[in-house]
Formats: structure tokens, sequence, C-alpha cells
């Protein structure tokens, strides 16, 4: 009886442990529509999709808000029980994070041209050609990757650049008042800047054909983070609808 009681309270202090075990911490960034906060309470598409995913692996987790570069010195810095939603695949970032399977992909970037320099850079057929005008500025945000193919074209990139260390809503203000020529961004941006500021109607919105493809984001975790946990998460993504969601995948898809 007494072995019968003493295995029955580590069971009970096991099955604690594992109910009481911390919930992992996912970070976000501020980047509307995907995660963004409106009058103090999270919203997004990508935000409310990660939740979905994280419930149905059956992972607790505590969401919180941080800017990029914190969140990159967090996985830098060693930060364990970690993750972060939203991010592409780069090698530097493989460096020191792991990653799921893709959450969600991109449609290509589009271009904002700012006011009275329209026709200046439709001027350029292709993207190939816009990179190579010494006369525009190109509008950067510091710290953001455009993906593995347009991030190397903009290094290259022969146009004067405006770097700065904003949020891409911040950086289409800039634009409308002239700050810039020109600017990427993607096309879901676009559409709630448009929606919700009367000064996105100063902005053009132009396609160019040789842009590089969309590109998929992924959930990233700290090394300590188990294969298991890792695999829940992958699973937990299947399980949701892979990384096209509704209302927004590819065109003609």
């Amino acid at each position: 009886m007494k072995r019968q009681a003493l295995l029955a309270g580590l069971c009970g202090v096991l099955l604690g442990s594992a109910a009481g075990a911390e919930p992992i911490t996912v970070a976000w960034r501020d980047k509307p529509p995907y995660h963004y906060l409106e009058n103090g309470e999270p919203k997004g598409f990508l935000l409310a999709r990660a939740r979905t995913v994280f419930e149905t692996a059956g992972l607790p987790a505590r969401f919180i808000s941080e800017p990029q570069k914190r969140i990159w010195a967090n996985f830098q810095h060693g930060a364990t029980n970690y993750c972060s939603i939203s991010w592409y695949r780069l090698p530097e970032r493989e460096a020191v994070a792991q990653y799921s399977q893709p959450f969600h992909e991109d449609l290509p970037h589009t271009i904002l041209i700012a006011p009275g320099m329209v026709e200046r850079v439709k001027a350029h057929a292709t993207l190939a050609s816009l990179l190579t005008d010494p006369t525009l500025t190109l509008g950067v945000i510091e710290g953001v990757s455009y993906g593995p193919l347009l991030d190397p074209m903009i290094k290259a990139s022969k146009n004067k650049v405006m770097s700065r260390t904003v949020e891409t809503t911040q950086m289409m203000r800039m634009l409308t008042v002239g700050r810039a020529s020109y600017m990427f961004v993607d096309r879901e941006d676009w559409e709630f800047f448009r929606q919700k500021e009367q000064s996105g109607k100063t902005l053009l919105r132009h396609d160019l054909p040789d842009m590089p493809p969309g590109v998929r984001r992924y959930i990233v975790c700290s090394r300590d983070v188990s294969p298991a946990t890792m695999n829940k998460l992958n699973q937990a993504i299947a399980a949701t609808g892979g990384m096209n969601n509704p209302g927004h995948s590819k065109p003609g898809k």
C-alpha cells in the first residue's frame, strides 16, 4: 500500500508539473494588418492564426508585442522558451533560431510612388531598370528584410536610399510628403493604410513585371524549444490550412 501511495504521489507531481508548464512567450511586431494594436487591443489576421496554431498544438502561449530589433536581439542573446511569428527565412536568422513549416505566403511586393514622382518612376518598364536610376530616392525600412531576392537587388541599387528605423505605416506617411520617390510594400500593408488614412490617396500603387515572387513566412523559436514542440507546431500549421490562408492566397488560386 505504501508503495502504491508513493507511486500515485509521484504521478501526481509529474502531472502537476506538466499542467503547470511555463507557457511559451510568442513575440509579434507591429505590422498592420498582419499583427497590430488598435485602441490597445491586439488584432491582425496572422496574429489570430498564430493563436489558433498554438491552441491546436496544445501549447500554452503568452503573446506579447515587441519591436523587431528586440525580438532578434532576444534570439541572438539566447532567449529560452521563446518564439516569434511571421518571419522570412534568411541565413543570418537561421543561425540563431529554428523555423517551423511555412505559416503564410505573401503576394509579390508592389511599389508605392510619391506624389509628383509618377512619371519619373513609370518611365522605367522593369524593376531592374528602376533600380539603376540615380535620380530617384528609394525609401527603405532599416532592419527589415524584403525577401532573399529583393534584398540584394536593393543593396546593389543605384538609387539614392533613404533608410529609416520606422514601421511600414510611418514610411508610407513619409512617402506622402515626398521624403522618397518610391518604396516597396506588402500589398496587405498598403490596402490597410489606404483604407485607414486619407493621405494614402496621394500615393499610387504600381506593379512591375519582374518583381520577385511572394515570400513565405514562418514561426521561429529559440534553440531550446524541443523537436517534439516544433513537430506539434508543424502539425497544427498543416491542420489549420498550411501556408495558404482564406482571403490571402495568390491571384487565380
